[in-house]
């Protein structure tokens, strides 16, 4: 059985998955789900780089590696109340990180929707990325999330995943050139994507 609590230990590959409560959303318009992008980038950005991300309107995944020691130790420094943070170790503060943003996001999205108690489910699930064909295929898994969905039929459709941004000159915080480096190149990458996901590995993560 696959242990979805893991410490986020420094310079490890991990998927990261959540839920809304019941039968909730996350985001109900537009706003939302840059919002929550805005959040992610101002408390996960400081701790993880990130590879592939998809919000969907009542989950999330994100392909992410904790950075290393020295660099979440710079991240705890610039933060408010460092004395407080350096009592945790590096796996308690990453946690904690997390935490504040779906803390935040729920406070904003409570508020704006006339809303009150828990949006996340408890604790949020994280697996280990071991291999580079698996980081092959959670990349694709969280990319083909709308198509497998049914809310499009193509995975460009989706304006709220990372995968147009792999076609994209703008600027990023995403690792492009080391994920298409797993993929060789360009167009394996774009193939990959045009099948279908997997459905054992379907079937294990939604069942959580």
């Amino acid at each position: 059985m696959k242990n979805y609590t893991l410490p986020l230990e420094p310079d490890k590959y991990y998927h990261i998955f959540n839920h809304a409560v019941s039968n909730d959303n996350l985001f109900k318009n537009k706003a939302n789900y840059f919002y929550f992008l805005k959040k992610y980038a101002q408390y996960i950005t400081p701790i993880a780089d990130t590879f592939a991300y998809c919000l969907m309107p009542n989950h999330f995944h994100f392909a992410v590696r904790i950075k290393e020691e020295k660099e979440i130790e710079v991240a705890m420094r610039t933060l408010p109340k460092f004395e407080t943070l350096a009592k945790l170790n590096y796996e308690g503060f990453v946690s904690k990180q997390f935490s504040n943003l779906f803390s935040s996001y729920t406070q904003s999205f409570n508020k704006q929707q006339d809303r009150s108690g828990t949006l996340f489910r408890k604790p949020f699930k994280r697996l280990h990325i071991d291999s580079n064909n698996y980081f092959r295929q959670i990349i694709h898994y969280i990319h083909f999330n709308p198509v497998h969905h049914g809310f499009v039929k193509d995975l460009r459709d989706w304006k709220y995943s990372s995968f147009e941004s792999y076609f994209s000159e703008k600027a990023t915080l995403l690792k492009r050139d080391k994920v298409i480096d797993w993929f060789d190149d360009k167009d394996n990458f774009y193939d990959y994507h045009q099948k279908e996901i997997d459905e054992k590995m379907s079937f294990e993560l939604e069942l959580q």
